[in-house]
């Protein structure tokens, strides 16, 4: 099956995506690669280019029309890291009062247009789940970049966008005490 990303016009992205069953089903592990292979390979600018199709480093699976709370992330940190999680009904169980937010913006697989702004969230959470890759619940401790990207994914599981984060009145407005990454 050749994944098809669906784009925020359609209402089923605003829609709460349901907790997995498991143990993780065969249907669910598959879609979970798929969805991983889909991430690796956009960032390989040749693939992307000839396929035209976005880099992206997070999906989740209501991004391919599946409401199921699960989802991938993939980028390397730097030269020896690679961030990568097939993440099955995450749950963030702390949060950091200090906010944060891209420099530069955020981006989504299923935007088109460009929404300009800060879109600010935590700047450390805490989230547990299971991890498909590593086949075990899993507690991850994110900070900055790690954490937004985190987040960015997770606000999809329950129908929101990046850019309902964005003050509408003053979209580059930084909070007090903001870190700007």
């Amino acid at each position: 099956m050749k994944l098809k990303i669906v784009k925020d016009s359609d209402p089923i992205m605003r829609q709460r995506s349901q907790p997995v069953e498991m143990p993780l089903s065969k249907e669910d592990k598959a879609l979970l690669d798929q969805m991983l292979d889909y991430l690796i390979k956009s960032q390989d600018d040749e693939y992307a280019k000839k396929h035209n199709i976005k880099a992206g480093v997070g999906m989740a699976a209501i991004q391919v029309g599946v409401l199921k709370r699960m989802f991938v992330i993939y980028y390397p940190k730097d030269e020896e890291t690679v961030v990568q999680y097939q993440l099955v009904n995450p749950v963030i169980i702390e949060e950091s009062m200090k906010k944060c937010a891209l420099e530069s913006g955020e981006g989504c697989l299923s935007v088109d247009e460009n929404h300009e702004g800060l879109v600010h969230r935590h700047f450390k959470i805490v989230m547990k789940a299971y991890d498909a890759l590593q086949k075990e619940d899993i507690v991850i401790t994110a900070r900055g970049y790690d954490a937004i990207v985190l987040q960015h994914e997770y606000d999809h599981l329950n129908g929101l966008f990046y850019y309902d984060r964005i003050d509408s009145k003053n979209p580059d407005k930084k909070l007090i005490n903001e870190e700007l990454i």
